[in-house]
């Protein structure tokens, strides 16, 4: 029987699958082919011929012994100098600091000493105006600021503003170098001091420093420094004198309505207060460097 032809069956060929990388082909090259072509062939080549780099004579290799060794030999010799000269090293530096406790220690010990040695010049000083100079001693004592004094004044704290802004261009003094106009000077305070001295005031102290004819209120950067002590603030400044007249005096001078337009345009604290007793330390040195005693008084009494 005559039929159709079948048609073969088709069989169907599996095909490779797709490489995840296939769209980087430059970056798998690279990775693939780290090595240049080049510098591979002259590897290849350079290997042919027998050349890998190591010295062949016996000339040549005694050299390369000889420097491997003199190479170790010199790594070895600092090692071991450095080992030996660590202990002499850690040695002068004990030394020097031991050197530099003893030596501050005995700054220290000298610094007492000279506190000590003030403090006895001072009583010598005030002990010597008590037993000289009459009726008169006790009133030299207070006005040079050697003797401690109680009495009745005035209490005047000046502190800085809450928050120190700084000037603007063409203020007075910003452009006297100052540039936080919220902060207390020196020169403020001088003119606080001086201003009560012209009112009345017998003896003046600022943060329990008793001022003296001598005294200096200067500044160090930001601080201010009576007698080359710092300062912190609030400033208290004591006046012992007639404190309701003092106090009124003062608010209506110059320094004291100064102190009071420093209060309106740049917000520095005051506050000033009559109390009734006041007490002033003796100043911590009194230095006289021109008044000498006088003898008119022993010579009548031994005539």
């Amino acid at each position: 029987m005559c039929g159709m032809p079948q048609q073969p069956p088709i069989r169907s060929t599996p095909t490779r699958p797709r490489r995840p990388d296939a769209s980087m082909s430059l970056l798998t090259n690279v990775m693939d082919h780290s090595l240049d072509d080049g510098y591979a062939e002259a590897a290849e080549r350079k290997k042919a011929a027998g050349d890998s780099g190591m010295p062949k004579t016996l000339r040549a290799k005694l050299g390369l012994a000889a420097g491997l060794v003199l190479a170790a030999l010199v790594v070895t010799v600092g090692a071991a100098q450095a080992r030996v000269a660590a202990p002499v090293v850690a040695k002068e530096r004990e030394e020097l600091v031991d050197r530099i406790d003893r030596e501050t220690e005995a700054a220290d010990k000298l610094e007492d000493s000279v506190d000590e040695l003030r403090e006895d010049v001072s009583a010598r000083q005030r002990e010597a105006l008590k037993h000289s100079g009459g009726g008169d001693a006790d009133l030299a004592g207070i006005l040079s600021g050697a003797v401690a004094v109680h009495g009745p004044g005035v209490k005047l704290v000046v502190n800085d503003a809450k928050e120190a802004a700084s000037g603007g261009d063409g203020d007075p003094r910003e452009t006297s170098g100052f540039s936080d106009t919220g902060r207390v000077r020196d020169r403020d305070m001088q003119r606080v001091v001086n201003g009560l001295w012209e009112s009345g005031a017998e003896a003046v102290s600022i943060n329990g420093q008793r001022l003296t004819a001598l005294s200096a209120i200067r500044a160090a950067g930001d601080a201010i420094l009576v007698d080359n002590k710092p300062l912190v603030p609030p400033y208290t400044v004591l006046a012992v004198g007639d404190g309701q007249r003092l106090s009124t005096r003062f608010q209506n001078s110059a320094d004291g309505l100064y102190l009071n337009a420093l209060h309106e345009s740049y917000g520095i604290r005051t506050g000033i207060s009559v109390e009734d007793d006041l007490r002033l330390p003796a100043a911590p040195s009194v230095t006289v460097r021109t008044a000498q005693p006088s003898i008119e008084k022993s010579e009548k009494g031994t005539s």
